[in-house]
């Protein structure tokens, strides 16, 4: 199995965890950060423990936390690039911070990502999602 097959994989096994601020445990919790950590640690990476966060951080904070957190772990790419297993980052407002990620799992269409007062879902990458693409990034081949 490919490195990104692993990666759907992975982020498919999570599909049904309930919505919970700042988790990262397949089944019992996550947040959108918390699946991308999941996947990581799932892969042989070291676990990453962000500094904690309000839900509405992005809205308040400066600076780009998020895209400089993944940076230091991920492979940054071109948005436009992005292919199944890759992250995806995105920017719900112009002006803010990036807040954001999820999981491309079909070429340009889909998506895995915990939807806030929801759970882990596959849904569709629409016209909602397209405009607010700011990020992408690659999981490295070995971990």
């Amino acid at each position: 199995m490919s490195a990104r097959e692993l990666v759907l994989a992975e982020a498919r096994g999570w599909i049904g965890t309930p919505y919970q601020h700042q988790a990262s445990l397949k089944g019992v919790g996550c947040d959108c950060l918390g699946l991308v950590r999941g996947v990581w640690r799932a892969l042989g990476g070291a676990e990453i423990t962000p500094p904690p966060y309000r839900p509405d951080w992005a809205e308040l904070g400066q600076g780009e936390p998020l895209l400089a957190g993944l940076a230091s772990v991920l492979i940054p790419l071109e948005p436009a690039t992005a292919r199944p297993g890759d992250v995806l980052v995105f920017r719900m407002a112009r002006g803010v911070p990036a807040k954001h990620c999820a999981i491309l799992s079909e070429e340009g269409t889909r998506m895995i990502h915990a939807y806030w007062g929801r759970a882990c879902v596959e849904t569709w990458l629409g016209a909602w999602w397209r405009p607010r693409l700011a990020a992408a990034f690659s999981f490295p081949e070995h971990v």
